[in-house]
């Protein structure tokens, strides 16, 4: 989950959304296409989830590019890899053929189907991932799910090591290569891994220390200086997202 910079003037109307309308809006449709078998459902699905992400999220290079490429290439890619798997007993007319092999018509239809609803759910889990944060969704889950702080907390802090991880990797590296620390690449990562190790140790028992100090844990609630609320809002967007979902299964 990435974080969203909002441009002058503008606030997309998915961003100020509570995490938790976004995962209930999309998730009974990526359910549905679970059990999808045509193409024009989950076309329909990608259309809508782009319509929502070109309008409601801030355009950024990393949107541009998972819209106009990786999903599309995704698309390409698991469709005919899914076509080669398809048994040739199926029948169809010949598209490609090498010897007694042949890629089919009924064969492409297969894979580009199930590209097509992979791409449709991932598209749909994407409204929510492009567009809220880690410390939000936390904070939703343990205010309108109840979810033990202490469960959300401590996730939420070992997901914040991934980030740490990296730079705690670039800053050896940098090191490594100002003390002229070169050679053949499996002994590099060996020489990155105690480095590492002892630096994420050190973190670990920074953050550790932290929490005690706050009484992290001591009581079965806690206050929040910033709170993710349930609006009307909220209620709306979820109630039309189904709407619009159901509308999608039932016409196509």
């Amino acid at each position: 989950m990435t974080a969203v910079t909002l441009a002058p003037g503008r606030t997309p109307f998915l961003l100020p959304l509570n995490p938790l309308a976004k995962i209930a809006a999309a998730l009974p449709a990526m359910v549905a296409l679970v059990f999808v078998r045509d193409l024009a459902i989950p076309a329909a699905f990608i259309g809508l989830a782009y319509l929502l992400l070109v309008t409601g999220a801030r355009w950024s290079a990393r949107l541009v590019v998972v819209l106009a490429a990786v999903v599309p290439l995704a698309v390409v890619v698991v469709g005919v890899g899914f076509a080669l798997w398809v048994d040739p007993s199926m029948g169809g007319t010949a598209v490609l053929s090498v010897g007694s092999w042949a890629l089919t018509d009924t064969a492409l239809t297969v894979g580009l189907a199930t590209g097509l609803r992979l791409a449709a759910i991932g598209s749909l889990a994407l409204i929510g991932g492009l567009t809220m944060t880690g410390t939000d969704l936390v904070r939703a889950l343990v205010r309108q799910l109840h979810v033990p702080y202490r469960i959300g907390y401590a996730a939420l802090a070992a997901i914040r090591f991934v980030p740490r991880f990296g730079r705690e990797l670039e800053t050896i590296r940098q090191a490594h290569r100002v003390r002229g620390v070169g050679g053949f690449a499996p002994l590099q990562w060996i020489r990155t891994v105690v480095p590492l190790l002892a630096g994420g140790i050190r973190h670990a028992e920074r953050v550790a220390l932290a929490m005690d100090a706050r009484a992290f844990g001591a009581h079965p609630d806690r206050t929040e200086r910033h709170l993710v609320p349930w609006r009307q809002r909220d209620t709306v967007f979820v109630l039309a997202f189904w709407a619009v979902s159901s509308a999608i299964l039932m016409a196509v």
